[in-house]
């Protein structure tokens, strides 16, 4: 068995635009859920707008790279309202299975044969990359070192990825010291005694919903830069790793999505590795590599429930900070 060669492709995850991009995604949902108290579990609806409407702005319309991004922002602004006026007033347990329902209602009309000169249904689009590339500001050659070795292209995509990152957690920062952001976590305390100093509970959920919205977005914009747009990657349990980056690394902070993500990527990657190579090392008779490797989903299920039990703040979260009982 090549340990260090597992443990290479294990730490080479870190930097990966999949980290990243789930990392974007689990910033908006701590807006949704870490201080505004909204069971959103369509977060990949948002991310999925974000890579569709980038793909399309420069497949069919011909935009730039960077007006695709706004494509994106716009649609998902959009699609916040769609989802948030029918929902946001319904209790959290309801509106959990809205936001999921709608979310997978989305992924099935792009995949759909009816949109397949736009969407190109279940095959997904490719070939937007151009306008992207040429924007790279860094010239030919190799970069970094032992893991982290990437080509020029490689280099821009993890940087852009990353300046996105920077720009999320100071906004989200900035926001939660804001009065605004007090009165969000009043909201996911007690909105009833917010509503009573007359604030307008609805508009601040809307808002909260929009901005934690925007940053699934530019989420969903920072995965498909790579490789291509494929329906499949948005599937629930997208949604469902983002919930367990979330929980892990803790709902109500800055830097516990950060956090979350990175240490969800190396376990994951690192099972995904170490399980079937124990197979064919022999430590595992009966077993094949791809039915091992499936054991690394039971093994994140595992993780999350013993979270919630255990330690339902997360690794930075704070007790005081804890509103899983927050909604009635």
């Amino acid at each position: 068995m090549d340990f260090l060669g597992i443990l290479s492709q294990t730490a080479s995850w870190i930097l990966r635009p999949e980290t990243i991009a789930y990392a974007l995604a689990t910033m908006g949902l701590a807006v949704h859920f870490g201080y505004g108290g909204l069971l959103n579990f369509g977060q990949a609806g948002f991310m999925l707008i974000g890579g569709y409407g980038y793909a399309i702005s420069i497949l069919s319309l011909g935009w730039p790279w960077w007006a695709g991004i706004l494509v994106g922002i716009g649609a998902s602004i959009i699609f916040a309202f769609i989802l948030g006026l029918p929902t946001l007033r319904l209790r959290a347990d309801y509106l959990a299975i809205a936001t999921i329902a709608l979310a997978e209602a989305l992924r099935l009309i792009v995949q759909s044969t009816m949109l397949d000169d736009v969407t190109n249904s279940a095959d997904g689009l490719g070939g937007y990359h151009e306008g992207f590339r040429s924007a790279n500001p860094f010239p030919p050659g190799t970069y970094g070192f032992g893991p982290w070795t990437y080509n020029e292209a490689e280099l821009w995509i993890r940087v852009f990825g990353l300046i996105l990152l920077g720009l999320a957690i100071w906004g989200v920062w900035a926001l939660m010291r804001s009065p605004w952001g007090r009165v969000l976590r009043g909201i996911r305390e007690d909105e009833d005694a917010v509503r009573a100093l007359g604030k307008n509970v609805f508009a601040y959920k809307m808002q909260s919903l929009i901005i934690g919205g925007i940053l699934g977005t530019l989420g969903g914009v920072v995965l498909v830069l790579p490789s291509a747009v494929v329906p499949q990657v948005y599937l629930p349990s997208l949604t469902f790793f983002l919930w367990t980056i979330l929980l892990l690394g803790g709902a109500a902070t800055i830097w516990g999505p950060v956090l979350g993500t990175v240490i969800f990527w190396i376990v994951y990657s690192f099972l995904g590795l170490f399980l079937p190579e124990m197979v064919n090392a022999g430590w595992i008779p009966g077993v094949t590599p791809s039915q091992m490797g499936v054991v690394r989903f039971i093994l994140v299920g595992v993780a999350l429930m013993l979270i919630v039990i255990f330690r339902p703040q997360g690794i930075l979260g704070d007790k005081r900070e804890l509103s899983f009982n927050a909604r009635k």
